[in-house]
């Protein structure tokens, strides 16, 4: 009898527990749904925000088949193509052109390499240095000026770099980093340095700095701004120098911004745009592609975009590859900051 009894109480506090969590589910939707009802405005802005991730991010995903079916002929659909599994994988890997594809792949991964070492310290060192300017106008004209290469258009900075690098004709004058590299006897006279392979990885790194060094010193300032000034002071009546400042103070108050911003850079080390490339490397001969040619370049050239000769599925399969390590890239990274440290992406 006590048995029964006991059941029967172990049966009604589950059967209460139930009703209390079906009536916090509904409390909390009912939650849910005044909140939307009372800023219905900012939730309506968001629907270009989902609709452009949607069309442009999600919807896309479906065309990863086109790396493991045959699709040639333009008039079928890429569900109707005939299966062919790993073979574009296997081609472009090991097949005729294998060496084309790894040489891309190479001159990717130097070029996100060489991006990161040189490229990732300088935005920190400029928030640095905008941190120590005390006259606000004049700090605020500094940043102004970083900002600027920045939004200017790529085609307007390849031209640039074109007419500063150029190597003069009859008609025109050799350009003004090409005359004072001339001058100190690094380069020998009227050298067509956008031509030659062994430059090209250094006029990409450098004016890849010079265009996002500025506006990349956003965040870091932000994150120097918020850390408390009763820091320093502290720091100060400890005897701390400048640099012991930016050593114990900034520094860490900077450390969970420095890490989220490396996974992320860590994440696009193998996404390097091909517009500035084709724009710095159009009508510069052949041999400017041993350094040059990245996988992004190389997936539009299997495309037709730039050869005529498309190749979709090879082309996808290259793409698919890059997004594989780029994601394996990103997992590694978050999962050293988190062994290491408490701050991570996920």
């Amino acid at each position: 009898m006590k048995k029964a009894i006991k059941m029967n109480e172990e049966q009604l506090k589950k059967l209460r527990d139930e009703e209390i969590l079906i009536g916090l589910e509904k409390t909390r939707w009912q939650r849910y749904w005044k909140l939307i009802k009372k800023n219905w405005q900012v939730y309506l802005m968001l629907i270009p925000v989902f609709l452009f991730f949607y069309l442009f991010r999600y919807r896309p995903i479906g065309g990863i088949l086109v790396a493991f079916k045959n699709y040639e002929n333009y008039a079928e659909t890429i569900a109707s193509s005939d299966f062919y599994g790993l073979y574009a994988f296997k081609f472009i890997m090991f097949g005729p052109q294998a060496d084309r594809f790894w040489q891309a792949f190479r001159n990717t991964f130097t070029l996100s390499t060489y991006g990161l070492f040189f490229g990732f310290p300088i935005p920190i060192i400029l928030a640095l240095f905008f941190s120590e300017i005390r006259n606000e106008k004049y700090r605020s004209i500094t940043q102004i000026i970083s900002y600027l290469p920045r939004f200017i258009s790529t085609v307007v900075i390849t031209s640039i770099i074109a007419l500063m690098l150029s190597s003069g004709n009859i008609a025109q004058a050799p350009g003004v980093l090409n005359s004072f590299f001339t001058r100190f006897g690094w380069i020998e006279k009227n050298t067509p340095m956008l031509s030659m392979p062994r430059y090209f990885r250094s006029i990409y790194i450098i004016s890849d700095i010079w265009e996002g060094a500025g506006y990349g010193s956003i965040v870091y300032f932000a994150a120097i701004m918020a850390i408390s000034p009763t820091n320093y002071e502290a720091a100060k009546m400890d005897g701390a120098n400048k640099l012991d400042q930016i050593r114990y103070v900034t520094l860490p108050g900077m450390a969970p911004t420095l890490t989220i911003m490396l996974i992320l850079r860590v994440g696009q080390m193998l996404n390097i745009g091909y517009e500035k490339v084709i724009l710095l490397t159009m009508d510069r001969g052949t041999d400017i592609y041993k350094t040059s040619e990245v996988l992004s370049t190389y997936v539009l050239s299997l495309g037709g975009l730039t050869t005529g000769a498309s190749q979709i599925n090879f082309a996808a399969a290259a793409d698919v590859f890059n997004s594989f390590i780029a994601m394996f890239l990103v997992l590694g990274a978050n999962f050293i900051s988190r062994k290491v440290s408490d701050t991570s992406l996920f």
